[in-house]
């Protein structure tokens, strides 16, 4: 098991950052390696990835979804197993920090390699970098769920 620890304060207000996190099918936009992400239900997401060469499918329940505050997850079918949560601190009006922790389960040897390499935590560095650019330079969400799980 792996585990992951990664942070970015961005320059937008709690709600306008949690907004954005909770439209999932918009993650391909920051996230390299994620192709297409389907919302299924409020609880439940199917992902589609490619990372090294290698496309994978599953998905994933939320598992606990608190506006403003937090959205975990878990894997519950497919070739990914993994689990985390997303939080998210008011700074101040104007920004707010982003902690995201996972833990997963490198499955074969690539995949063992790569954890061992650190490949996890530095995509993970990446694609918040990512999204700190598309949510500052946008200003505002794509949109928006606010129901809890």
């Amino acid at each position: 098991m792996s585990h992951v620890e990664e942070s970015i304060t961005v320059d937008v207000p709690v709600t306008t950052v949690y907004n954005q996190w909770t439209q999932f099918e918009e993650f391909p936009r920051f996230m390299s390696g994620v192709e297409r992400i389907e919302q299924r239900s409020d609880r439940m997401t199917h992902w589609v990835t490619s990372v090294g060469g290698q496309r994978r499918e599953f998905d994933a329940r939320i598992t606990e979804q608190i506006p403003d505050e937090r959205v975990a997850w878990t894997t519950v079918e497919g070739e990914v197993r993994q689990a985390g949560v997303v939080t998210f601190h008011r700074l101040d009006d104007a920004k707010t920090k982003i902690m995201l922790q996972m833990d997963t389960d490198p499955k074969g040897l690539a995949d063992t390699v790569g954890d061992k390499l650190g490949f996890a935590q530095r995509q993970a560095k990446t694609d918040l970098k990512h999204f700190k650019q598309f949510i500052e330079s946008r200003g505002s969400a794509t949109g928006a769920w606010r129901g809890q799980a």
